[in-house]
């Protein structure tokens, strides 16, 4: 069994979806005890926003399960630009199962994620110069690696390149800007060395043949949960639209305050409900303008999860799309969605998941960058 130790859902399911394609079974855990029929056991450890020394914790505790479960190797799923508490959990988990250091390959180079000479681009612009900049907790404010992560407390910090290979002991940040760069890392793979990095680096390390065939799409009613803020899905609702989607937006009294009435959370939800009844797919966006408030911008997840906890059941949802990692995180989590086997992988990052609950809902989530496949983003009415 393989094991993943992941800092939020949707790095848990992409690599899951990593772990599908190359024909192993694999299971997203966000709480609770794991089965021990994967192959590839994905442990969520919720961790990106916590303070430093509580994500450390949690990776220890992660790792030391893992452990006990006779994990043949393990792997540390990081944000492919870095956010979060990186530097913390690696170390963490170094000392935990008592390692030499830690090969950090975060680079997704067939999606324009690279890092040359220790300089991070995506799409042939500078990090820094991206959508990334502006993230309201994790801002990526230079192109430097080295400035992305919290400076060691215990182990060196090199940037490399893979012809260079690993040192005695230390952090290794990886440049990679080809699939050849990736699996030329791969092939460094060792059992004194913790693996991680992205997803990309994750299917190098398995080195199996990569399947092409993509699932049927699901029938059945369609909900999209978008709580992402950027231009992808921005240009994703406008196309919805124009499709004759029904699409619905939170009440524009969320832009500047916290507080909405129950009965006005009842009435949306009531309204996505009829569209479902009527057309088979509906979409619940933010629809606000930018909001630069943190703690605002932040709540705004957990009430498009109050309207969709509502909508869910009572619209007969077959299948839902969750877009952006705290929406997807906060909608499993108040859905008791606590273990969820990887089903499908519809794109890369792009993961359909299956409940254990009685109504074996699906559940699809991305990251809020990614676009949706052109296959789920196109649609025609029944």
């Amino acid at each position: 069994m393989i094991g993943v130790i992941a800092d939020d859902l949707t790095g848990a399911a992409e690599v899951g979806a990593v772990g599908l394609r190359h024909g192993l079974q694999a299971e997203v855990v966000l709480a609770g005890e794991p089965s021990r029929e994967a192959d590839l056991l994905c442990l969520d450890t919720d961790s990106r926003a916590c303070a430093p020394g509580e994500a450390a914790e949690r990776a220890t505790r992660a790792a030391r399960l893992l452990r006990q479960r006779r994990a043949g190797w393990l792997y540390k799923k990081t944000d492919s630009v870095l956010r979060g508490n990186v530097t913390p959990e690696i170390e963490a988990i170094v000392a935990a199962l008592g390692l030499d250091g830690a090969l950090l390959v975060p680079a997704n180079p067939s999606l324009g994620r690279k890092i040359v000479d220790g300089q991070y681009s995506v799409r042939g612009q500078w990090l820094h110069e991206t959508e990334f900049a502006h993230d309201p907790r994790h801002p990526r404010s230079s192109p430097s690696v080295r400035e992305l992560i919290a400076e060691p407390a215990s182990l060196p910090l090199f940037v490399r390149r893979a012809e260079e290979g690993l040192p005695a002991r230390g952090i290794v940040i990886g440049d990679a800007a080809s699939p050849k760069d990736l699996r030329q890392w791969a092939a460094l793979r060792n059992d004194r060395w913790l693996m991680a990095g992205g997803a990309e680096f994750f299917s190098a390390i398995l080195a199996l043949p990569v399947s092409s065939a993509l699932p049927k799409p699901a029938q059945g009613r369609e909900l999209f949960v978008c709580g992402s803020a950027t231009r992808v899905t921005r240009d994703f609702v406008a196309r919805q639209t124009a499709l004759g989607v029904r699409v619905f937006s939170l009440p524009q009294e969320l832009a500047t305050t916290s507080s909405v009435s129950p009965a006005q959370w009842a009435l949306l939800g009531d309204e996505v409900v009829a569209a479902l009844h009527g057309t088979e797919r509906a979409v619940l966006h933010v629809g606000l303008p930018p909001v630069h408030d943190v703690a605002i911008a932040e709540g705004l997840a957990l009430h498009l999860v109050r309207v969709a906890q509502h909508v869910i059941p009572l619209g007969k949802t077959r299948h839902v799309f969750a877009e952006g990692g705290a929406t997807a995180v906060a909608l499993a989590r108040q859905m008791r969605w606590h273990r969820l086997q990887v089903t499908a992988e519809l794109g890369p990052g792009i993961v359909t998941l299956s409940t254990h609950d009685a109504s074996a809902t699906r559940f699809t989530i991305k990251p809020g960058s990614y676009p949706w496949p052109e296959g789920t983003a196109a649609w025609r009415p029944r």
